[in-house]
C-alpha cells in the first residue's frame, strides 16, 4: 500500500495524548491511530517534531514512548543546536506523516522560515505526507490565530504557513481567552473566517476543503467562525465523529 495521493491535514485543538497510569507516561489517544490511518501505509513513516518547545529531549521521549504499540517507524526532526539530520527537506519527503508539538508556535515558524522548512513542509504536503500537530502544531498549518507566544495573555498571530486559509482556534473550551479573543479578531478582519476545536477534538482537512471534525471526547465539538458585517461574527457548532478514545492493540 502507498500513499493516497490526497493532502491531508488533521489539526488538534487538544487530546493528542493521555497520562498512563505510569508516573510521567503519555499514551497516543484514537486522534493519532487516525492521522496514521491515512496515510494508507500498513507500517507508516512518522516523524515528530518538537521544535515549539525547543526540541525539548524530555518532550520527544515521552512522544516516542507514547507510540510504543503502533506499528510505525518513528523519527525525529530537531533544529537545536543544528539540524540532527543532514537533509531537513529529505527526511520530511521520507516520511509518511508528521505531527507536530504544542510550544509557541512564532518560535516554531520563526526557525521553519530560517531553515527553509516553510518551503519543505509545502512540498511534503503536496507530496501526500499527511501534515498533523495539536495547539501550535495545529495553528501553523492555517493563516494564523491565537498565541501564548508572546506571554501568558493571548495576543492574535497571522504568520502561519498559510496552506489552509482560514484562522484556527485550539484549546477552545480550556482556556477562557481563547474563544473571545478569536471571535474579535475574525469580526476585526484581523484574522479570516476559520475553524476551532475544542480539546479532544481535531480538524480534518482534504486539500483545503474542511471534511470533518472527529473527537474522543463526548463532550467535544468543532466550531465554524465567520465575520458577519462590518464588525459582527457568527459561530456555527460542528458535531464531531466519535473516535474510541484509547487505541486497541
Amino acid at each position: 500500500m502507498g500513499r493516497s495521493g490526497q493532502s491531508h491535514i488533521v489539526a488538534i485543538g487538544g487530546g493528542s495524548f493521555r497520562q498512563t497510569e505510569r508516573f510521567g507516561t503519555m499514551e497516543a489517544t484514537g486522534l493519532l491511530r487516525y492521522v496514521l490511518d491515512l496515510t494508507g501505509v500498513d507500517r507508516p513513516r512518522l516523524g515528530l517534531i518538537a521544535t515549539a518547545v525547543g526540541d525539548s529531549s524530555e518532550w520527544l521521549l515521552k512522544m516516542y514512548e507514547a507510540f510504543r504499540s503502533f506499528d510505525v517507524d518513528l523519527s525525529h526532526l530537531a533544529l537545536f543546536p543544528m539540524p540532527n539530520v543532514d537533509d531537513p527537506r529529505e527526511w520530511l519527503l521520507e516520511q509518511d506523516a508528521v505531527y507536530v508539538s504544542g510550544g509557541s508556535v512564532a518560535n516554531l515558524m520563526a526557525l521553519w522560515r530560517l531553515h527553509g522548512l516553510d518551503e519543505a513542509m509545502t512540498e511534503a504536503w503536496e507530496s501526500g505526507v499527511v501534515l498533523s500537530g495539536q495547539s501550535a502544531g495545529a495553528l501553523c498549518w492555517h493563516v494564523g490565530g491565537n498565541t501564548d507566544s508572546f506571554g501568558p495573555e493571548l495576543r492574535p498571530w497571522a504568520e502561519g504557513l498559510g496552506l489552509l486559509p482560514y484562522s484556527c482556534g485550539v484549546h477552545y473550551n480550556s482556556d477562557v481567552q481563547r474563544r473571545d479573543l478569536l471571535q474579535r479578531s475574525v469580526a476585526s478582519g484581523e484574522l479570516p473566517d476559520g475553524y476551532a476545536a475544542d480539546e479532544g477534538v481535531a480538524l480534518h482537512y482534504v486539500g483545503t476543503e474542511f471534511i470533518q471534525a472527529v473527537t474522543v471526547d463526548p463532550d467535544g465539538y468543532a466550531y465554524r467562525i465567520e465575520r458577519d458585517g462590518e464588525e459582527g461574527v457568527k459561530e456555527f457548532r460542528i458535531e464531531p465523529r466519535r473516535l474510541a478514545s484509547t487505541v486497541d492493540v
